[in-house]
């Protein structure tokens, strides 16, 4: 083979792989492992490693017994999110710990599939890479096929429901800073069952992220975070790393994705009708929009 032959199979083997990975089919989570232990234990072996590997801890979130989830950011994502249009959705990622019959699971939240769902300018890869080598990866769940990259960003459940565009305007402000102090200043005050998991401010913006974790019951069920995944997370696999869910200040503004986005996405198997389904949790996205604006609202 002469070099002009060989130059040629080289292109066409790099053309190749990137359509490959350009099709690759994404999954909302990642299974980094799974065994013998206690939640408490894995807990404590995950943020050492999470820290070890150069991952910044924001913020925990234990929002049922067997359940623990521990968001983490680093400068990649924070860049990440600071070139990206309403980014800061994309700047931490969820990593979970959970019971599950006679083992405990370590997931969390794929990386790129997060960054396509959210429209964000980098695909994540490198922090995709980074954490299956700080907590490992044994497979992608939540979806039983996955989606390309392009399926991804153009994503929403189904006719007339919202896109990752759609978002829930919840207050608006004199200003980013006004909002962004007001805005934690409630949710550390922990109204109408909303309350703080962690601050995340985006670098060389007026953009913070907000993790939030959503307690209720009685009339005020349809909104809380146990309900909600006693509901829709029944797999074997559990999606735990689902939560806690965000509110985002940009700008003066603060914003949710609406629930019908936010929920479809880490769920996108879901069926609408029947057990185990969305009709389910039918009253849970106007809930959840209700409680997260009685809580920030001017």
């Amino acid at each position: 083979m002469n070099f002009k032959s060989m130059l040629l199979s080289v292109l066409l083997v790099s053309v190749t792989m990137g359509a490959q990975a350009a099709d690759a089919l994404l999954k909302p989570f990642v299974l980094a492992s799974k065994g013998a232990g206690t939640v408490a234990e894995k807990a404590v072996q995950v943020k050492a490693a999470l820290t070890g590997g150069g991952f910044t801890v924001v913020g925990e979130y234990a929002p049922y017994a067997g359940a623990d989830i521990i968001i983490v950011t680093n400068d990649e994502l924070k860049k990440n999110a600071a070139a990206s249009e309403n980014g800061g959705y994309g700047a931490v990622q969820r990593v979970a710990i959970t019971e599950a019959g006679k083992e405990v699971q370590v997931s969390y939240t794929n990386p790129v599939y997060m960054a396509n769902v959210y429209r964000m300018e980098g695909d994540l890869s490198g922090v995709a890479a980074h954490l299956a080598s700080v907590l490992g990866k044994v497979e992608e769940f939540g979806a039983a096929t996955g989606m390309t990259a392009k399926q991804a960003r153009k994503y929403h459940y189904m006719f007339g429901m919202e896109y990752f565009t759609d978002p829930s305007l919840l207050a608006e402000y004199g200003s980013y800073e006004e909002a962004v102090q007001a805005v934690d200043a409630k949710l550390s005050n922990n109204r109408n069952g909303v309350s703080k998991v962690y601050r995340v401010d985006i670098p060389g913006k007026k953009e913070s992220v907000f993790g939030v974790a959503m307690k209720g019951s009685g009339d005020n069920k349809y909104m809380d975070d146990h309900f909600i995944m006693n509901e829709i997370d029944f797999h074997d696999l559990k999606s735990t790393a689902h939560l806690p869910y965000e509110v985002l200040v940009s700008g003066d503004k603060v914003y949710a994705l609406y629930a019908r986005f936010r929920i479809a996405i880490d769920f996108p198997d879901l069926s609408m009708m029947g057990k185990n389904s969305f009709m389910n949790i039918m009253k849970s996205p106007e809930a959840i929009r209700n409680a997260l604006q009685k809580t920030v609202q001017k």
